[in-house]
């Protein structure tokens, strides 16, 4: 009896999704979950949580608009982005990704323009250069009370991102690693992470409040444990054999040494400002904040450039974990350099230390009293 061997090569190429999606992931998911920490304070009325809420506010409205911008640039032809629209199918995630992204920008920039507002109008009543200009944003008024209307559509805007960046990854069937249930939960919990991790460098650059640094150093404890749970988790169904998707999706990985270096890196990074963020939660905001932001950054690098390295057939990892040339590394430095420059403007020219929510009882026709400027965040 003849036998036959047939071998399987696996070819280098280039990864499909390239590091400009893993900032649009990244960045999104820093945004949405920003905005929904600051609904507490500015929709729901609760003044202890408003200079949180506020840095919360710049983080959501940055990173709200450099996302999509990094998501058009993976589309390579970035003009082609009106085929969403056109051509829809509502079993796809991604075209229903098309109209809930613009969605939630729109609202989101709505809705922090109505809580600066009053401030813009105030300024516009002032004897000064740019007068002229900040009555142009006020629109001739001060009235804010349809802010709140607006943060709910907004919070609502942003469940949809959670949902459909989430659910886009965990259906691709073709590679294990992604198509697991967990996935949206973990890209949800790492975004708050990384939320509360550029809140925490912030607060240092801008504020220096010790009292405040504890406060979000604490919650960042929180979602640590959160997405250190859901990994434990995550393990165990794998380990377990309940659920053959998460152990196919061990099993890809399992073999490579370079994947459970990854595993412990990624412990390290959630057990080290957990632990700092507990003990030390007013002195070591810097610390936490950045690993924050690497853990969250690294999760969804990992996730996107890493799953694409693990063959579907055949043996070995492909050579796709960072695209070759200046193209991938301009896909990290751009996006992060556009966020830069928009957190430079948003802190010289918005009255952002003067955010408030509208006055309890404010219809949407009055006229709010105009506030009075304060130091504080």
């Amino acid at each position: 009896m003849e036998t036959q061997v047939q071998e399987l090569v696996g070819a280098v190429h280039d990864a499909a999704w390239q590091p400009w999606a893993v900032q649009y992931f990244f960045l999104i998911a820093i945004s949405v979950t920003a905005l929904l920490m600051a609904l507490p304070a500015f929709v729901f009325g609760k003044s202890a949580d408003l200079r949180a809420a506020r840095l919360a506010l710049m983080v959501a409205v940055t990173t709200g608009i450099t996302a999509p911008i990094a998501l058009l640039a993976d589309l390579h032809q970035p003009f082609r982005f009106w085929e969403f629209f056109v051509y829809t199918h509502k079993s796809s995630w991604m075209a229903w990704g098309a109209w809930i992204v613009p969605s939630y920008v729109v609202l989101m920039l709505l809705f922090a323009w109505s809580l600066h507002r009053p401030e813009f109008y105030r300024m516009g009543q002032d004897d000064w250069r740019f007068a002229w200009l900040f009555r142009l944003f006020s629109l001739g008024g001060a009235a804010n009370g349809f802010a709140r209307p607006l943060g709910m559509l907004a919070g609502v805007a942003a469940l949809g991102i959670l949902t459909y960046t989430g659910m886009e990854v965990m259906v691709v069937r073709a590679r294990p690693l992604w198509n697991t249930p967990f996935l949206p939960l973990q890209f949800a919990a790492t975004g708050v992470v990384g939320a509360l991790g550029v809140m925490l460098v912030l607060e240092r650059l801008l504020n220096r409040d010790a009292g405040l640094e504890a406060t979000i150093n604490r919650r960042l404890a929180i979602a640590l444990a959160t997405v250190g749970a859901l990994g434990v988790a995550w393990f165990a169904v794998a380990l377990s054999g309940i659920s053959p998707v998460h152990s196919e999706a061990l099993a890809s990985v399992a073999g490579f040494s370079v994947w459970k270096q990854i595993a412990l890196w990624g412990a390290a990074s959630i057990a080290i400002p957990f632990v700092l963020a507990l003990t030390l939660p007013q002195s070591t905001g810097w610390i936490t904040g950045l690993i924050a932001i690497h853990a969250a950054w690294m999760f969804r690098w990992t996730v996107f450039m890493g799953g694409q390295a693990v063959p579907k057939v055949g043996s070995g990892l492909y050579d796709a974990l960072m695209p070759s040339g200046l193209g991938g590394l301009m896909g990290v430095i751009g996006t992060f350099g556009l966020w830069v420059f928009l957190m430079i403007v948003y802190t010289t020219f918005l009255p952002w230390t003067d955010a408030t929510p509208p006055a309890s009882g404010q219809s949407f026709g009055q006229t709010q009293s105009k506030p009075a400027r304060t130091q504080e965040i």
